[in-house]
């Protein structure tokens, strides 16, 4: 005989927690209280069989049914139920027969998640009243401690703040709240790292495990701390210094006690005077090179003091100095090599408004093309080449100057292009260096080019050859100007004479015709270096001119006529002689082609022609 389902209710409805009457025969579900309806999703719905909910765990139920039938009371979590809403159930399932009703059973389900979420309020309130309780014990330890030292805390200088074993501060002193902007209403009970010691200066986050002042408390150490940063409530940073040493209640660690200095003022003064003392280093490096280059200059043969000539061409350049010189346009000065490019941007720069400051000059042809960017640019310690100090390069060196660039079109295609961009910048970088130098200089450049626009293949870039040919000056060859050989002569025949402690000899009309009939390849350089070696071989009051052999050409009364045999033989010897002085160098200050005037490539080219051997002159 079946249970009426009224009885069935009457059950089931006193029952706390979900559960229903269960026919195991028939599946029907016999009886179900209000909470159990409301799992299942069924609301004030018929219920339907029960296997509905068991979808394909109908199996493991059995099993879990015939357990309660053989023991009389089981549970099992392993038998999931699905709600009419199909969302997937975990519970837990008790059963157990209802006496004298064979086949029907008390089922009990209970939902996992809710009874998890008690569990954890239940963790929740019970962690809540164990900590209100330490609290409530820490902040009577600290309140007693601060009314037994409000009167030392207030009158310290130093910044003073205590803080609990987890992080939330218990007293703050005076002069911490002056130096922070903090009230002591804004920071008691409150987490002061996030408020103060959130940030490195960096801006880089600052977690509190890795808090010296935090470790106080957990490790049980004293920490001083010389250089870090506190926020204030204005968010602006203060740079401090401080100490986190433990404190104890009765041998129980309670806290910490910050003890911090504002050092702002301090570092800001240090901070100063290490750039002055940076920027006097680099004055003083930067002096040191300009005087080592200012000696080299002075000690190094320059052709003239003045512009020498009164051509119509020397007039000329003259006219155009006047006029760029008072203005800071940049100049571009061509020419063969020897015509005096070198002595035309010294004239500008010394008429210019920057004449105080140096002339710095720069052989794009000295040096060597793996060397020119630091000699250019400047390095610092430890950047290319190994450097062992920082060291300016030449457009430091010129910064409210002239910087003269000689043979520009030397310059590798790379630094060509880099030149530029600093020049059209005003700003240079060493290299190694990451920091950009503020750049004022005027530019003097100088090419053995012609003033034509140079082309695709020229080996000055098209956009470097327009910038620096603002003002341009042509410097003609000796040969196109015979008129200033005489003055240029005598002028250097002085120069050298007094160098080397010899009497100024006559220069005859003979002497000026065969100078002005020669083609002076090597222009005035080149006679610079014939005027002084006939200054040397000159034995009495006239000049003896050697133009083109070892032997002293005695001043020709008359035109004298030469075979080509003779010329060459004159040739070979002078050659020979210029190599066996430079000991077998071609090239360089010191190589036989500077003696000669010429230019290595073309002194190696006679060598070759004239098939001179080392035997000859070694």
């Amino acid at each position: 005989m079946l249970i009426d389902p009224f009885e069935c209710d009457s059950l089931v409805a006193p029952l706390p927690e979900a559960a229903l009457v269960l026919c195991t025969r028939s599946d029907r579900i016999l009886g179900i209280n209000i909470q159990a309806r409301d799992l299942l999703g069924l609301g004030a719905a018929e219920p339907p069989l029960f296997s509905y909910f068991l979808k394909d765990q109908l199996g493991q139920f059995l099993v879990f049914v015939d357990e309660v039938d053989t023991t009389g009371e089981a549970w099992t979590r392993r038998v999931p139920l699905t709600p009419l809403d199909h969302r997937p159930l975990r519970c837990e399932l008790r059963g157990r027969p209802i006496p004298g009703r064979a086949g029907q059973l008390m089922l009990m389900i209970l939902d996992l998640d809710a009874l998890d979420a008690r569990a954890q309020l239940a963790e929740a309130a019970e962690l809540q009243r164990a900590g209100l309780v330490e609290w409530k014990r820490a902040e009577g330890f600290f309140a007693e401690l601060e009314r037994r030292n409000q009167l030392i805390l207030n009158a310290a200088g130093e910044g003073i703040y205590g803080v609990n074993a987890d992080g939330k501060t218990t007293f703050v002193n005076r002069a911490a709240q002056e130096m922070l902007g903090w009230t002591t209403a804004d920071l008691l009970g409150k987490d002061i790292h996030s408020m103060i010691h959130h940030h490195h200066l960096s801006g880089e986050p600052y977690h509190a495990h890795d808090c010296p002042i935090y470790r106080s408390f957990r490790f049980e150490q004293v920490n001083r701390i010389e250089d870090e940063v506190f926020w204030r409530k204005d968010g602006k940073p203060i740079r401090v210094e401080y100490v986190s040493t433990p404190i104890y209640d009765q041998q129980i660690l309670a806290g910490a006690v910050v003890i911090f200095r504002d050092i702002t003022e301090r570092k800001e003064n240090e901070r100063k005077l290490k750039d002055a003392l940076q920027e006097v280093a680099a004055l003083r490096d930067r002096l040191e090179e300009e005087n080592a280059y200012l000696l080299a200059e002075i000690t190094t043969e320059r052709a003239h003091h003045t512009i020498i000539g009164s051509s119509a061409a020397t007039k000329q350049v003259l006219a155009r100095i006047d006029l760029v010189a008072k203005t800071d346009a940049t100049v571009l000065i061509s020419g063969e090599r020897g015509t005096g490019k070198a002595l035309v941007a010294t004239e500008i720069h010394k008429a210019s408004p920057r004449s105080r400051r140096p002339l710095i000059h720069f052989n794009c042809s000295s040096v060597a093309p793996e060397a020119v960017e630091a000699e250019l640019f400047g390095q610092v310690r430890g950047g290319a080449h190994a450097a062992t100090r920082d060291k300016p390069g030449k457009l430091e060196l010129a910064h409210g100057g002239t910087l003269f660039l000689d043979d520009v079109e030397d310059l590798p295609a790379d630094i060509q292009g880099k030149l530029l961009h600093t020049l059209q910048t005003g700003l240079v970088t060493r290299l190694g260096d990451t920091r950009e130098k503020p750049l004022d200089i005027r530019v003097i450049a100088a090419t053995t080019l012609s003033h034509q626009r140079p082309s695709a293949s020229s080996k000055l870039r098209e956009n470097l050859y327009l910038f620096l040919n603002v003002f341009p000056i042509a410097c003609l060859p000796l040969r196109e100007r015979p008129e200033d050989i005489p003055p240029l002569a005598t002028h250097l025949l002085k120069l050298a004479c007094r160098r080397l402690n010899r009497p100024v000899p006559v220069i005859t009309e003979g002497v000026v015709r065969q100078m002005q009939a020669y083609d002076w390849p090597g222009n005035v350089r080149e006679l610079r270096n014939v005027i002084e070696r006939a200054a040397i071989v000159s034995k009495d009051r006239k000049l003896a001119l050697e133009l083109s052999g070892d032997a002293p050409l005695d001043p020709p009364t008359g035109e004298t006529v030469r075979t080509e045999a003779e010329m060459q033989s004159l040739l070979r010897k002078n050659i020979v002689n210029s190599l066996r002085e430079a000991a077998g160098q071609v090239s360089g200050p010191n190589g036989a082609a500077a003696l000669l005037g010429l230019r290595p490539t073309t002194l190696y080219s006679r060598i070759k022609t004239l098939k001179i051997t080392p035997a000859e002159w070694e």
